[in-house]
C-alpha cells in the first residue's frame, strides 16, 4: 500500500455510476469547471460558470483562476467569472453542481480531495452524479514548517513526531480523506505511528493553512507544491520533503523514500460539470479545455506551479474517477479511518 497516485484503484466504487454517464443525465464528475470560476465563450452564449469548493488560496482555487486567466489570454473565452463555494471538503460545491442539472455553463475545479470528502462526509452526492470533463494536472505534496521551526530536516521532524504524535499537530488544506490528509497518514504509517494517533487539523484550502503554519498553530503542514512556492522562495516557509517518487526540479528537498519513509503520494486536479448535459454540450466543454491544455499560456503556468501534465478527458476521465473512488475507500479502510 502506501502509494496513492492518479493511477490507483481496483475495487468496486462506493458510488456506482448512474445511467447515462458521459453527458447524459447522471453522468459522473464532481462539481468543477475550474474551482470557483465561470467561463464565458466568445460566442453569444451566456457565460459558462465554473466554481471551486475551497476558500481563495487553495489548490482548486489556484488551478481555476490560473486556467481562467490562461483561457482569456489565449483568446479562448472572455469575461471569465470565478466564484468559490467552500464547505465540507468540497461536497457543498458538489451538491450545488449536481443541483444544476443540464446547465452546460457551469463547471467545477476538483480533485482527489473531493473524492475523499464524499466518503468522510457521507455525502449523499458522489462523483457518479456529475459529467466528467477532464483531468488536468498531477502534483506532489510538500512537507513544510515555519522558518523558525526547530525542525531543520524531515528526519528531525519525524523523530519528534514519533516521540509525541499528539503533541505535533499537522495541518492540511483538505478535509479527512483528501490529499493533504492522506499524505501525512501514509507518512505516519511508514514511520510506525498509528494513523489514529496523528493530530491532524483540517483547513479549507491552502490559504487558511498557511496562516496557521506561519503562526505556529501547527507543527508542520502538508500541501500542494504549487501553493507555497512564493513563501518558500521568500524564506517564510522551510521545505523539508516532497511526497512523490522523484524530486521536484528546482526544489532543494528530498523525497520521503530518500528520507527513510517507504511511501509516496501524488495528487491530481480536474474539471467536472453538472449531470444531464447533452453530448454536444459536453463535447463543447471538452474542446474548450483541450484548447486550454494545448495553449502556451497553460504550459507556462504548469511549469511555474510545478504541475505535471495529466490530461485525460470524457469517458476515460470518468473511468479514472471510478478507480480513484475505489482506491480512496480502500486506503481509508487500511488506515483504520
Amino acid at each position: 500500500m502506501g502509494h496513492l497516485t492518479a493511477k490507483g484503484g481496483t475495487r468496486a466504487t462506493a458510488h456506482p455510476p448512474r445511467p447515462g454517464r458521459g453527458g447524459a443525465p447522471g453522468a459522473r464528475g464532481t462539481t468543477a469547471a475550474l474551482h470557483g470560476q465561470r467561463l464565458r465563450h466568445r460566442d453569444p452564449d451566456p457565460r459558462t460558470a465554473p466554481h471551486g469548493p475551497q476558500h481563495p488560496g487553495g489548490g482548486y482555487d489556484i488551478t481555476a483562476r490560473t486556467a481562467a486567466k490562461n483561457a482569456e489570454d489565449a483568446g479562448l473565452t472572455h469575461n471569465v467569472e470565478v466564484f468559490n463555494l467552500p464547505g465540507a471538503g468540497g461536497t457543498v460545491g458538489l451538491a450545488r453542481l449536481v443541483g444544476e442539472h443540464g446547465n452546460g455553463k457551469l463547471a467545477m475545479s476538483m480533485g482527489l480531495g473531493v473524492v475523499g470528502a464524499v466518503h468522510t462526509n457521507n455525502s449523499p452526492r458522489g462523483l457518479g452524479d456529475t459529467t466528467p470533463i477532464a483531468r488536468l494536472t498531477e502534483e506532489q505534496d510538500i512537507v513544510v514548517v515555519a522558518k523558525d521551526s526547530p525542525h531543520e530536516t524531515i528526519g528531525q521532524l519525524v523523530e519528534a513526531w514519533k516521540a509525541d504524535p499528539a503533541g505535533l499537530p499537522v495541518g492540511g488544506g483538505s478535509s479527512p480523506g483528501g490529499p493533504d490528509h492522506l499524505a501525512p497518514m501514509l507518512m505516519a504509517k511508514a514511520a510506525g505511528i498509528a494513523p489514529r494517533d496523528v493530530n491532524y487539523i483540517p483547513f479549507d484550502g491552502g490559504g487558511e493553512l498557511l496562516a496557521s503554519i506561519l503562526g505556529s498553530k501547527v507543527a508542520f503542514g502538508v500541501s500542494g507544491v504549487g501553493e507555497y512556492l512564493d513563501q518558500i522562495e521568500a524564506g517564510e516557509l522551510r521545505l523539508l520533503a516532497v511526497t512523490g517518487p522523484e524530486r521536484v526540479p528546482g526544489l532543494d528537498a528530498p523525497t520521503l523514500r530518500e528520507s527513510g519513509l517507504d511511501t509516496d503520494f501524488t495528487n491530481w486536479r480536474g474539471i467536472v460539470a453538472p449531470p444531464g448535459l447533452s453530448g454536444a454540450e459536453r463535447d463543447k466543454l471538452i474542446a474548450l479545455i483541450r484548447k486550454l491544455h494545448d495553449s502556451p499560456q497553460w504550459k507556462d503556468s504548469m511549469e511555474k506551479n510545478g504541475w505535471d501534465d495529466a490530461f485525460l478527458t470524457g469517458d476515460a476521465f470518468g473511468e479514472f474517477l471510478d478507480a480513484q473512488d475505489q482506491r480512496v475507500a480502500t486506503v481509508l479502510k487500511e488506515l483504520g479511518l
